[in-house]
């Protein structure tokens, strides 16, 4: 079985979390049955960014990050406090824990803003919220990333993206990368995606 750890800060977006939840918990019913997703925060409940409750499966301190196969991060907003979580000491040290050690990350938004901070994405290939009104893609290349506007970058085993339109895209691509092509076809025609 692989574990993805699906990291939520406060503020998360909860569209973005719930397509890894539903493609890898459609794979672990439907597909080839060889994930499972284990959602981690740094406390108990957390708030996502249009004032809707969650309660993660595990806190960030009680989990093994040996464990876990991939990472899993949804963007969310600035308003919404999102980056006090996803700029954290904890969340930094889970980010590089997972590239040190060449394990798949895929990120949604803004959340590529997290990975960036922890040094991770200095001289790859990466994009960000590109809205043409936004900031995000000036922010991100001051962390010295080579900035891409296509809207979904995978450089090595790091996936990111442009808006919350690609969610469902970088859901299915992080399946292929745990899976098989042939695997994430079956899944996205099941749950009628493609």
């Amino acid at each position: 079985m692989k574990k993805i750890l699906l990291l939520l800060a406060d503020g998360f977006e909860a569209y973005e979390a719930s397509v890894f939840t539903d493609v890898l918990g459609w794979n672990q019913f439907e597909g080839d049955g060889s994930t499972r997703v284990i959602s981690a925060g740094l406390r108990p409940q957390l708030q996502a960014t249009w004032n809707f409750k969650v309660t993660p499966e595990k806190l960030l301190e009680e989990i093994d990050l040996h464990e876990f196969d991939a990472l899993a991060i949804p963007g969310g907003f600035e308003e919404a406090n999102f980056y006090e979580d996803a700029f954290s000491e904890a969340f930094q040290a889970v980010i590089q824990h997972f590239d040190r050690h060449k394990k798949p990350i895929a990120s949604i938004c803004v959340a590529s803003l997290a990975l960036a901070h922890s040094g991770i994405l200095h001289n790859r290939r990466a994009t960000t919220y590109s809205h043409p009104e936004s900031k995000r893609l000036g922010q991100l290349a001051s962390y010295g990333v080579q900035i891409s506007h296509d809207r979904i970058v995978a450089d090595g085993h790091v996936i990111t993206s442009s808006n919350p339109g690609t969610a469902l895209e970088v859901a299915f691509m992080l399946l292929e990368m745990l899976t098989s092509k042939e695997n994430a076809e079956k899944i996205k025609e099941l749950m009628g995606c493609s």
